[in-house]
């Protein structure tokens, strides 16, 4: 192991990160059943037809519910969730870095700042646990998450919305709010999932994730590189072909789904605002179902990174229980 285990995370933080990610996979399967109802039929039909993939959206919603309350009480009455609070807060240093940055792309700038250079040379304790990229996804992430729960539960009921704002056209508006908001994040989890699951140093998926800190040694076995020893890394062979092939599938899913949402009509665009017809049926249903098969690849990423975890517990519990040699060392070592 290397020092790019930096940005460890809490257990309470690694934990909940897999329970909101499974709960967001099924409201995304759920959601686009109901969405893309012809194009992904088949996956409507598993889920129990049209009443029992509206039950299960909405069961998970209530589960997104809890764990946004859950989060909520942990960040106000743990240290631990104050101390994730501050880390996320946005500072000075983030600012600079962004502007440096921004002067880089733009070619104003010799290098990236410090602190968004993580995987380039420099130490776990020199850079921030997040830089400014990773606050914003999770800015991004908690807006979508909030005014996604705050309009699916006014649209629980159309025909009460309706009643309270008086007009059909106010009620479907927040119908139409919900569903492209949806469009929007989905597009964002699948880059989400892209970055995370086939970056060339943590190829298949990225596993400060899902294992906390506390499992994590602070003294590594190789400390004589005075950088993150991502030099000392190789490439796996089958990088080249799954990133390239996954790159191909995230496009082709975002972009299908963001033409869907223009060109179907029905949920939650309604029939008086769409466009009306795809461009051709079948394109857009295989991309669209191209971009449900992403999701299903990011939830089989996300299990197989708790299955790492439960791996590497098992791997400290076993040199635990090795009895220690004469000279104080383990009889396997060298």
């Amino acid at each position: 192991m290397t020092n790019l285990d930096h940005g460890k995370f809490t257990r309470m933080t690694t934990t909940f990160h897999t329970l909101l990610a499974l709960d967001v996979f099924i409201l995304f399967f759920s959601g686009y059943g109901l969405m893309f109802n012809d194009e992904l039929w088949w996956l409507v039909t598993l889920m129990g037809g049209s009443t029992g993939v509206t039950a299960v959206h909405r069961i998970a919603g209530l589960g997104l519910v809890v764990l946004i309350v859950f989060w909520m009480l942990m960040m106000i009455t743990t240290s631990t969730g104050r101390g994730n609070f501050r880390q996320i807060l946005i500072g000075p240093d983030d600012v600079a870095a962004a502007i440096q940055d921004f002067k880089f792309v733009l070619g104003m700038a010799d290098e990236r700042h410090p602190n968004a250079r993580q995987f380039a040379g420099y130490k776990s304790d020199e850079v921030p646990l997040l830089s400014y990229i990773g606050k914003g996804v999770v800015y991004i992430f908690s807006i979508e998450l909030t005014l996604l729960t705050i309009s699916g539960l006014l649209i629980w009921s159309k025909t009460g919305v309706m009643q309270y704002f008086a007009t059909k056209t106010a009620a479907m508006a927040f119908v139409v709010f919900h569903g492209l908001l949806g469009v929007i994040m989905l597009m964002g989890v699948m880059f989400h999932i892209f970055e995370h699951g086939f970056h060339p140093a943590f190829y298949p998926v990225e596993v400060k994730a899902f294992i906390p800190r506390k499992l994590i040694p602070e003294e590594h076995a190789d400390t004589d590189h005075d950088s993150t020893g991502i030099s000392q890394l190789s490439l796996a062979p089958s990088w080249g072909w799954a990133t390239n092939v996954m790159g191909v599938l995230t496009v082709i899913g975002i972009v299908s789904v963001l033409v869907g949402s223009i060109f179907d009509e029905g949920y939650p665009v309604p029939r008086e605002l769409a466009v009306g017809g795809g461009p051709t049926d079948l394109l857009l249903t295989v991309g669209i179902n191209v971009g449900i098969l992403v999701l299903f690849i990011g939830m089989a990423l996300q299990m197989y990174g708790n299955l790492m975890r439960v791996r590497w517990q098992r791997q400290l519990e076993e040199e635990a229980r090795a009895p220690a040699a004469t000279d104080g060392g383990r009889p396997n070592d060298d």
